[in-house]
């Protein structure tokens, strides 16, 4: 499944330098609030806010194979908690090197600690759930 990117450089480092931060075990994640959200909404074919998602993978990880696994594991485990998130906010995360070797379901889980520390978990969802 393709999720919307962030496509230029300036969006990574004002996430970067003005976005709220999460350092985990195994990945960095930050969040900013999409000053574009409302024109983006325009723009979806359903009109609903999303979320644009950025990664990064330095060398450091290791080869090209590698970071593509990392890269394709940091999807999937943000796929898996995407729906319980807040919407029109950028979200950068970005690859330790310690992610080698992980499965989707360790950065999932740390995914859904960082999110509940950084507010991102969505409350009204939160309400229908214990109905």
């Amino acid at each position: 499944m393709k999720f919307p990117a962030i496509k230029e450089h300036h969006l990574y480092n004002k996430a970067y330098r003005s976005g709220k931060h999460f350092f985990g075990r195994y990945v960095c994640v930050y969040v900013l609030k999409d000053l574009h959200a409302k024109r983006l909404r325009k723009e979806h074919p359903q009109k609903l806010l999303v979320n644009r998602l950025g990664l990064s993978v330095s060398k450091k990880v290791g080869g090209a194979v590698r970071r593509n696994r990392a890269k394709r594991i940091i999807r999937a485990a943000y796929a898996a908690n995407k729906d319980s998130l807040k919407k029109g906010f950028l979200i950068v995360i970005s690859a330790k090197p310690e992610i080698v070797g992980k499965k989707s379901v360790d950065i999932a889980r740390e995914l859904k600690y960082a999110f509940s520390k950084l507010e991102m978990l969505d409350d009204s969802l939160k309400k229908t759930e214990r109905k």
